[in-house]
């Protein structure tokens, strides 16, 4: 158990961070601590205005790109204006998605925004990553079982619930592979995952669903703040930890709290599967990564 905070962010003057979803939430949270810091951040978002008002609140250098995670396309065209070393990169962005939608590419938008897109930014930007990739994930992983058969739920009754937590088993899935890569490649960039806990964000309430019940019951009585929930990604994105990390509060089942080192389910930790798990994402979103 810790008690870290961003007090204990060391000075990141000269570094290069990549925030996504960084114009509300976990996201803006974690550019702000960054950009405090001295880090140059720059808010990879789907909404430019949203994102531009996001930076006009946040001390030190930061930048407003647009990223659309649900369209390749766009994953691309990000990738490919990008110029110079990437000393963090926060695969922050998630939504879960109520009702089966998809995305610009066919695929179910929760797997598809979740894991696909930065499946994707992480291999398109493989050649500028000089330090750490962090991808937030969740508990709900232990839900999680991925159907290879039909990950894109064209046969299965579609459950939201379900859709989500299959993505955030693969965003685990994904950090163990890559850092499996990385090692294998010789590089010192480390791959970690974060798991901000339970935080009141407006992930529970898209296009004008509420969430159930319990859950509302849950969030008012029981769920921490953005800037609280930020906590893990951070202390996954400069502590001395080693890769392949899984950080999540520390108190009422890692649900709030400082954060800490956590585990995961087994799932999340069979090999097998996440280097199954990448070769078809590499298939599916025709990028493949450079080692």
């Amino acid at each position: 158990m810790t008690t870290w905070t961003v007090r204990d962010i060391p000075d990141l003057t000269g570094t290069t961070a990549i925030v996504t979803g960084a114009s509300a939430g976990v996201g803006r949270s974690t550019a702000q601590a960054l950009s405090a810091a001295g880090a140059r951040v720059v808010l990879a978002v789907r909404n430019s205005e949203k994102g531009r008002k996001a930076a006009a609140g946040m001390p030190g250098k930061t930048e407003v790109r647009e990223l659309d995670l649900a369209d390749l396309a766009s994953v691309r065209t990000f990738a490919a204006g990008w110029d110079g070393p990437i000393d963090l990169l926060v695969n922050n962005a998630g939504i879960s998605a109520p009702s089966l939608a998809r995305t610009a590419d066919g695929f179910e938008s929760s797997f598809g925004v979740n894991h696909l897109g930065h499946f994707a930014l992480t291999n398109l930007l493989f050649e500028h990553l000089a330090g750490r990739v962090v991808t937030v994930a969740s508990q709900a992983e232990r839900m999680g079982r991925l159907d290879f058969g039909d990950l894109d739920w064209q046969r299965r009754p579609f459950r939201g619930s379900r859709a989500y937590n299959d993505s955030k088993l693969a965003n685990l899935l994904f950090t163990a592979e890559l850092q499996r890569r990385l090692i294998a490649a010789g590089s010192g960039v480390l791959a970690q995952a974060a798991h901000p806990g339970l935080v009141a964000t407006d992930i529970y309430q898209r296009d004008g669903h509420r969430p159930p019940l319990p859950w509302a019951v849950a969030l008012k009585l029981l769920a921490q703040g953005p800037d609280r929930g930020a906590l893990p990604v951070l202390y996954a994105a400069v502590a001395d930890i080693p890769g392949d990390s899984f950080t999540g509060p520390s108190h009422l089942g890692h649900m709030r709290g400082a954060p800490e080192l956590i585990a995961r389910s087994a799932t999340a930790r069979d090999l097998d599967l996440a280097a199954r798990l990448w070769d078809v994402s590499e298939r599916l979103t025709r990028v493949n990564c450079p080692v």
